[in-house]
């Protein structure tokens, strides 16, 4: 995901929470040493997540290149000792066995088919997702991933496939995948939906560090408050390690790890279904995010886990 003009965050605006939720201090990146903080870093990551989103392409490979199992498998090994479900991104081109070997290895999946313009890879897509639910391979079916944000399609478009999904996998949720504020914006794509699958970047909206965790929440609220008693999951939230800065927000190894942080210990807490974003560093994101776009993992390029003095 990209910067979205005309979201900025705003230190003006009044920020609404569940009046249920269960509170805890945010951790200040000033009260830790470089290394105190990575020691929490690490521990809260071994303390295990809900979810994580799956990065598929190492080094010089980019969406488009035909991936293999062996290297699926390789990088769910490396994760499964800390999260319980994988969000994949695609049905084809070799993103068909990410929930395979999920599933081989005990864990869940929330499996997306990558919708765009092109109408004949969204049939190849589409099909793909049916294909893995039939062999039960998938636990949450996502149809599309920001595609109204993208303006690839139309939303009477959208709704046909989501709908033809929904009747080929009864028995399995199915929702559609992008910002908080398109469900708001869109009540007939927020309908048809089983659960709301809600991306929250406060990076992307300029947010500083210091707000971006309570930025995050008020996302994640008025998504909920969209879906009206749907089951609500953040698909998406993260925080980049290095490559710049957009407004307030400022990518770096520090505050990728404050954020992980909060986050985790807030998802916890409260029960909130969250896959965070992203495992491995791409380098091919440099292309549509800028610089910054590379630095997203919690396990570099390498798959190194990073931090680690």
């Amino acid at each position: 995901m990209s910067f979205r003009e005309g979201h900025f965050f705003s230190l003006n605006e009044k920020e609404q929470y569940s009046t249920s939720e269960k509170s805890f201090p945010e951790i200040q990146l000033e009260a830790y040493s470089e290394e105190d903080l990575s020691k929490l870093w690490l521990k809260t990551l071994e303390m295990g997540m809900h979810g994580i989103c799956f990065s598929m392409y190492e080094k010089d490979q980019k969406p488009g290149d035909i991936i293999y199992g062996e290297q699926v498998n390789r990088r769910i090994q490396i994760l499964k000792p800390y999260t319980k479900w994988v969000r994949s991104f695609s049905c084809i081109e070799g993103n068909e066995h990410v929930p395979r070997i999920a599933h081989e290895n005990g864990m869940k999946t929330l499996v997306g088919a990558w919708l765009g313009n092109d109408l004949e890879l969204n049939e190849q897509e589409i099909e793909g997702l049916i294909t893995l639910a039939k062999e039960g391979c998938v636990d949450i079916a996502a149809v599309g991933n920001e595609v109204m944000y993208r303006n690839d399609l139309t939303e009477d478009q959208l709704i046909e496939y989501i709908k033809r999904v929904k009747e080929a996998i009864p028995h399995i949720p199915v929702g559609y995948v992008d910002a908080y504020y398109e469900f708001s914006h869109r009540p007939r794509i927020t309908e048809i939906c089983d659960v709301i699958l809600t991306n929250c970047y406060p990076y992307w909206e300029g947010c500083p560090i210091e707000y971006s965790f309570q930025h995050m929440k008020s996302m994640f609220e008025s998504a909920k408050h969209a879906g009206n008693g749907k089951r609500v999951i953040i698909t998406e939230t993260g925080w980049p390690s290095e490559g710049g800065s957009l407004k307030g927000a400022f990518a770096s190894p520090q505050n990728a790890m404050k954020y992980f942080i909060d986050a985790q210990n807030w998802s916890k807490e409260n029960g909130i279904e969250m896959f965070y974003f992203s495992s491995f560093d791409e380098a091919w994101k440099v292309g549509p995010e800028g610089a910054v776009g590379a630095y997203w993992g919690l396990w570099d390029k390498e798959e190194a886990l990073k931090y680690q003095k």
